[in-house]
């Protein structure tokens, strides 16, 4: 909504004659993936400072070559008068062809890519002749070490990376060639606060939430509802969740256990995951396992997180992992893998000295939590362990295992795979705390991921795409229409450390 005056998200609203027109190569910001609903909320926080026009993929897009006006429903949701925004969906993520003939229709300033570089190859065989007059700004997701060094040539064509992760900035910083501090920012996922928030007494929905809870927990009474939301896919490891769940509660009275509760919202079967009923019926047959599974609107989705008493997100990698940060905003703690972007909303923290005597002995200590600046070319991931200290809403899971995965497109990338029984020792943990303890825990979490400082509201996301945006065309230089390179001298750096380091001695 509109702030006092002419100011939303910390900037004034320009008109739209005024504004930069940006061309997004995204998820089409209608769809409901992690990244068509980022699209969207950046889309809607800073449309008040551009205009924005969309190339939309999906797979098999069912609107591929329609141009779909956005404009009405836009001003009707955010309140800014005379959104410009255009979706032009594809099967896949588009060609060539369709970016130059959106550039010169819609007299587009500058494009911003979004999602795995690996999508963009054509992209990046035009930049040179895009960079002669605009710059190519890209939102980087890339998940987990080793340093993808076959990036190098994705990051060393765009002007500048927002980045959704602290590890992500350490691992552009380590790629890319040479860069200036404009050039590689901290942007992490936004979530919506009129979508995602703890329901209390007052709550004008109260009856309705009610029975909804009645029905998803199909009339049973519950002490403990474990939740996971995210797809069937098998770096979620949906199936080790099963089995830690099974192996919490064989540890427990079976008179507890009866009173809790697996809430899956995820699609049972999934061709690239596993046949779920079946892992249920084989590895967990006597407790209590239900599936929610079709599309929801957010306030549903909301009412699921508030049903529960603890959400788990354990993926063996992820670039952010979206339902960590929705959980911690509806006020619910968080069983959580320490991989990838999920570390950033632990609140990983070490003790600092905050005053000293005379004699320089200390007398005070205090906490200082982590920054992207920690995160260096000998650390660059916190999976080992080095700070154990972390926020009160998570229950960490340490990474047992790291495993290399590729690809021919991606000829590597860690899996940090935990143990399912660690999994089931938290699990036990929290349900041991449930009511007031697990409440406070989740209360912790709503104020750490609310706090503006740390970048994770939608608000606070926008405003900060608005300010690094501007940099950009502050400090953009064109690119010259012949360059010359030394092929004879020029080589290609290598970081000094590669991501893949001994977390015990042999």
């Amino acid at each position: 909504m509109l702030e006092i005056g002419n100011i939303r998200n910390g900037y004034e609203i320009l008109p739209k004659e005024k504004r930069k027109n940006i061309l997004l190569l995204s998820d089409d910001l209608r769809m409901t993936s992690g990244v068509g609903n980022m699209s969207r909320e950046f889309v809607m926080g800073t449309c008040h400072r551009i205009n924005w026009f969309q190339v939309g993929g999906a797979i098999n897009h069912p609107e591929a070559g329609k141009a779909i006006d956005m404009n009405e429903d836009l001003t009707k949701r955010t309140g800014v008068p005379d959104v410009e925004c255009k979706v032009h969906p594809v099967s896949g993520y588009g060609d060539q062809s369709i970016v130059r003939s959106l550039i010169l229709h819609y007299k587009i300033d500058g494009l911003m890519i979004y999602t795995d570089p690996r999508f963009w190859d054509f992209l990046f065989r035009m930049e040179n002749e895009i960079r002669q007059n605009m710059p190519i700004m890209y939102y980087n997701i890339w998940d987990d070490l080793p340093y993808p060094m076959w990036n190098q040539k994705f990051y060393d064509s765009v002007d500048a990376l927002f980045n959704i992760s602290k590890q992500t900035c350490n691992i552009v910083r380590n790629v890319r060639s040479s860069y200036e501090d404009w050039q590689v920012t901290y942007i992490p996922h936004g979530i919506a606060q009129e979508d995602f928030y703890p329901i209390g007494e007052g709550y004008s929905k109260m009856d309705k939430f009610k029975e909804f809870k009645t029905n998803a927990l199909q009339g049973k009474e519950k002490d403990f509802v474990v939740f996971y939301n995210a797809r069937n896919i098998r770096r979620k490891l949906p199936g080790d969740i099963v089995y830690a769940y099974r192996t919490f509660c064989d540890s427990i009275p079976k008179e507890d256990a009866d009173k809790c509760l697996l809430l899956m919202h995820t699609q049972p079967i999934d061709e690239n995951g596993t046949d779920l009923p079946e892992v249920v019926a084989s590895l967990c047959p006597d407790y209590d396992v239900q599936f929610s599974h079709g599309k929801l609107e957010r306030e549903q989705l909301n009412w699921l997180y508030n049903i529960s008493d603890v959400s788990i997100l354990i993926s063996s990698n992820e670039g952010f992992g979206l339902m960590g940060a929705e959980t911690l905003m509806c006020g619910v703690p968080l069983i959580v893998n320490v991989s990838g972007g999920m570390q950033d909303y632990c609140g990983f923290k070490e003790r600092i000295a905050t005053d000293w005597d005379q004699n320089g002995e200390t007398t005070m200590e205090g906490w200082r939590y982590l920054t992207h600046e920690d995160y260096t070319t000998e650390w660059g991931s916190n999976h080992d362990g080095r700070y154990k200290d972390h926020g009160e809403w998570v229950f960490p899971v340490w990474p047992t295992s790291r495993s290399i995965q590729g690809s021919p497109m991606t000829p590597y990338i860690s899996d940090d795979r935990p143990d399912f029984q660690d999994v089931a020792i938290q699990m036990k943990n929290a349900w041991s705390e449930r009511g007031e303890k697990l409440e406070a825990r989740g209360k912790a979490g709503y104020e750490f991921v609310t706090n503006p400082e740390f970048g994770f509201t939608a608000r606070e996301m926008s405003r900060r795409f608005v300010h690094d945006i501007d940099n950009v065309y502050k400090n953009f230089k064109p690119r010259s229409r012949i360059q010359l390179t030394n092929a004879t001298t020029w080589v290609k750096p290598k970081p000094s450390f590669n991501g893949l380091t001994l977390s015990k001695e042999i």
